[in-house]
């Protein structure tokens, strides 16, 4: 099985979305774009996962504990050598934590962390086969939308599929997120 570890988006944030990209999307243009039920935000990709690695991960995963995590969406943008339309998240030091947190709970697992730098997004649109111009996109992209901000109180273990179509993404796994009160004095811990 294909697997990741990612944030699920907010109702108000996917209508957003939606919003945005129906405003950037035209027939024929090219991009392969993603659907709304599968945009999320990826913490860590796994790959192909063994059935001994996938009751590992769960185990590992299930004792990561962290708090709940502001997420806030910042610009439309791209990543133009793998041309990619995406929306950027910001790296707040909570979702920095968290991802840090799945990467180190995955390693015994068999699983190494990216090389590189952490940069949270949510893909909207790949180019198709050797398409890789995002010009006309990119000037489509006049105003940039405000997005409402939200709180994730979990993240999931996610199974990709693979098509001619494009993926497909099925939750394989749910784990909460706790939230800290303070309450005359002593901390409380509220999963």
């Amino acid at each position: 099985m294909r697997l990741f570890v990612g944030i699920p988006l907010s109702a108000a944030v996917i209508d957003e979305l939606k919003a945005a990209t129906a405003r950037l999307h035209s027939g024929g243009d090219g991009f392969r774009w993603t659907a709304p039920e599968s945009w999320h935000i990826t913490l860590q990709f796994l790959g192909n996962t063994s059935q001994e690695q996938y009751a590992c991960v769960v185990g590992s995963l299930r004792a990561v504990h962290s708090r709940s995590v502001p997420v806030s969406l910042e610009a439309l943008g791209c990543f133009d050598r793998a041309g990619i339309l995406l929306a950027r998240v910001r790296l707040t030091p909570e979702l920095l934590l968290l991802q840090e947190r799945v990467t180190a709970a995955t390693q015994p697992c068999g699983f190494v962390p990216e090389a590189r730098p952490y940069q949270p997004h949510i893909t909207l649109a790949r180019g198709k086969g050797q398409r890789r111009d995002l010009g006309e996109l990119k000037a489509k992209i006049r105003r940039q939308p405000d997005f409402t901000r939200f709180v994730a109180r979990e993240f999931l273990l996610y199974e990709s599929f693979l098509s001619s179509a494009g993926a497909h993404y099925e939750v394989r796994e749910r784990f909460a997120l706790t939230e800290t009160l303070l309450c005359q004095g002593t901390t409380l811990v509220v999963p």
